[in-house]
């Protein structure tokens, strides 16, 4: 990408077919767990938010792809991360090796919980 993208929809379009479909679908997952989500571009990556804070982010590289939900989310749900490298931040994944769509789910209902909380 030359241009910093100004929406996730400029952020997907270069991306090669087969990984902007991996990533539409996380966003197709999110969105439809929480409909009121707003899109933005935050710190270079695709993210939505809700209530005012960022839900998830989500972003490509050359070799893999990454979901931020929130560090309590990743810890809380650890165990069903095993086959994923992870940060304190972030999961990685790969197309041969995604996210389950129950697993993306649960995350995303975990740090939902946190904000309506007003976690911090």
């Amino acid at each position: 990408m030359s241009e910093k993208p100004t929406s996730i929809d400029d952020y997907l379009a270069p991306l090669a077919p087969e990984v902007r479909a991996e990533l539409e679908r996380i966003r197709a997952l999110v969105t439809g767990l929480v409909p009121e989500v707003e899109e933005s571009i935050s710190y270079g990556m695709p993210t939505l938010s809700y209530r005012g804070r960022a839900l998830v982010y989500f972003t490509a590289s050359k070799k893999h792809m990454s979901f931020y939900p929130s560090s309590w989310a990743i810890e809380e749900l650890g165990d069903r991360l095993a086959d994923y490298p992870t940060t304190q931040h972030a999961i990685r994944f790969t197309l041969e090796n995604p996210l389950p769509d129950d697993l993306i789910e649960d995350l995303v209902r975990a740090h939902r919980r946190d904000i309506d909380a007003d976690r911090r």
